[in-house]
């Protein structure tokens, strides 16, 4: 049975950045996270690992475009209001690694990027990319 930090049975370990802190918020404007709460957190259920705290850079955001993942244009139905250079965003850490080895990789906010992504992304790359905190 997991423990809360308190030694109380059936607590949820707190979400870890890749620097082994506390996991930061990414963005609230645009609202961004798996669980649409401005956090890269993830569960089981996030079969994409929304894990990478991105922020967007013009090239990042033309190759994504063609890569198949237009996150510029607006889709007001879905409540998207479309990506530009700049915004923080929950990305992929497998589309943030294709981006890299592409030479494409946008900015990393390394506190508010959770530890999951490692297991597609090494630490030296993100921090190579790495920036201040997001929008």
């Amino acid at each position: 049975m997991p423990f809360d930090e308190e030694g109380r049975g059936g607590g949820r370990r707190p979400a870890r950045n890749v620097l082994g802190g506390p996991l930061l918020t990414c963005s609230m404007a645009p609202i961004t996270g798996f669980f649409r709460n401005g956090c890269c957190d993830t569960s089981p259920e996030d079969v994409g690992s929304h894990t990478v705290c991105a922020v967007m850079t013009a090239e990042f955001l033309v190759f994504s475009r063609r890569s198949g993942n237009d996150l510029s244009t607006p889709m007001p139905q879905f409540g998207f209001v479309g990506l530009g250079p700049g915004d923080g965003w929950c990305l992929c850490a497998p589309r943030w690694q294709e981006a890299y080895e592409a030479g494409y990789a946008p900015h990393v906010v390394l506190e508010a990027t959770h530890e999951g992504a490692l297991r597609y992304c090494r630490l030296e790359d993100l921090q190579a990319h790495a920036i201040g905190a997001a929008g």
